[in-house]
């Protein structure tokens, strides 16, 4: 009697490990003192894109559904004619290029490439993983004195990115606590709740370090939607471990600082005595505004504001911000974008292109709380509707006090992409009974 030799299926690497590989490349130390450009994320996320592209032709099926492309490609004839009416050709194909890498085509190849929960769970915890290798570092960095400058000292965290993109590791971090939080409150199995809980705890020091208020406020907004989104128990169970650690970090290890006490503190102080920070933002809001209304439908073009700002801003703007640390030398930093998103878009692309950005952005978020509605009585998928959620939530907060610009900047497609295959891929509630390992490949 012959014995029949059981058969092996193929090993088939996943496609989303490309998308992991952007994520990974944002572990390097980028060069002191730098512009802050593109770098070796960015241009592996081209090849993500061009290996998404290859797999469609291969195997000859319709890129993305109707809803989706119509989702995504909203940005696109708001950003076309920005371009056209540009400064300069240059100008217009340089700015055109990066936010359709950033909104449209990079967000769309996630998408395509996340084949199952088990793939969106591996990229999630990749941003945790490069949240806490940063997190180390910028611990460090203010443990050691050797990060950027911040009132006079070298202590502010801000891991491999540098003095000259002081809020590029405030990012990461932030995206990471998200999606471990996002984890955390799921319902995967309880070793990986747990360990999701102590990362999310480990990240918080490294975040408050960072000093960027924009990133805590955002950070405290999500993760108060995604608590109240997992169920009044887990919130109270989640919100007394961190009050628990809070008391811990500040009263047991000495966290809270007074130059920590004092970023806190003015965070209520930006109305009454702003800082010069602040009395800049202020400036370079209300010289955007006015681009606006000059050219309310269309803007100035984009890359536009930094030759249309001195014609608009008031003599309170400086002349930039000083950077120093880090390995860098001191240098002043033009400013160069109004630091919020929303209205960067609307001075540089006018109603057409905030309209199109921003509803792109509320539609998709409209469409992940309705997949996570779904979520309620199924036995898995909570966990990544949670992190997608959170993921957009924190984005469309954060664009409220920062905008594009800087290697970290393709995290933000990055978590876009994941965000849209929850909310646009019918993978993502089709699978309500399987396991992790049994979800079917695209």
């Amino acid at each position: 009697m012959s014995l029949a030799l059981p058969l092996h299926r193929p090993f088939r690497p996943s496609p989303v490990l490309s998308v992991v590989a952007v994520v990974a490349l944002l572990a390097l130390p980028g060069q002191p003192g730098g512009e802050g450009g593109a770098g070796p994320a960015d241009a592996m996320s081209a090849v993500v894109v061009a290996h998404c592209a290859v797999r469609l032709l291969r195997e000859r099926r319709r890129p993305l559904s109707r809803t989706a492309a119509v989702v995504l490609g909203l940005p696109v004839a708001g950003l076309a004619l920005a371009a056209m009416g540009a400064v300069s050709p240059g100008s217009g194909i340089t700015g055109l290029g990066r936010y359709l890498q950033i909104f449209v085509l990079v967000p769309a190849a996630v998408l395509l490439l996340v084949r199952d929960r088990r793939d969106f769970r591996l990229l999630a915890w990749s941003l945790v993983a490069l949240a806490l290798w940063q997190g180390i570092l910028g611990v460090h960095q203010y443990v050691t004195g050797t990060g950027a400058s911040y009132e006079g000292e070298d202590v502010r965290a801000v891991g491999t990115f540098g003095a000259s993109d002081v809020m590029g590791m405030a990012t990461v971090v932030s995206f990471g606590l998200v999606c471990a939080v996002g984890l955390a409150l799921g319902r995967a199995s309880g070793r990986e709740r747990w360990t999701a809980a102590a990362c999310a705890l480990a990240l918080l020091p490294p975040l408050a370090l960072s000093f960027s208020r924009g990133a805590w406020i955002a950070t405290v907004v999500t993760v108060t939607v995604q608590l109240a989104l997992a169920g009044p128990r887990r919130a109270l169970r989640v919100g007394a471990a961190a009050v628990a650690a809070g008391v811990v970090l500040v009263g047991g290890f000495g966290v809270g600082t007074a130059m920590l006490q004092e970023r806190f503190d003015s965070i209520t102080q930006v109305a009454d005595a702003p800082d010069q920070s602040v009395t800049d933002r202020y400036t370079m809001w209300a010289a955007a505004t006015d681009m606006w209304r000059e050219h309310p439908l269309t803007g100035v073009g984009l890359k536009g504001f930094p030759e249309y700002r001195d014609g608009h801003a008031s003599l309170a703007l400086s002349s930039g911000s000083d950077t120093a640390g880090a390995g860098a030398a001191f240098r002043r930093q033009p400013l160069l974008s109004p630091h919020n998103m929303y209205l960067l878009v609307l001075g540089e692309q006018g109603l057409l292109g905030l309209l199109g950005l921003a509803g792109g952005w509320l539609a998709l978020l409209v469409c992940a709380l309705r997949n996570l509605w779904r979520t309620r009585r199924s036995r898995g998928g909570r966990e990544c509707a949670l992190v997608a959620c959170g993921l957009l939530v924190w984005q469309l907060v954060d664009f409220a006090y920062a905008d594009i610009g800087g290697p970290s900047t393709v995290l933000t497609a990055v978590c876009l992409g994941l965000a849209a295959w929850w909310a646009l891929s019918g993978n993502a509630t089709a699978e309500r009974a399987a396991e992790p390992g049994e979800a079917a490949a695209r």
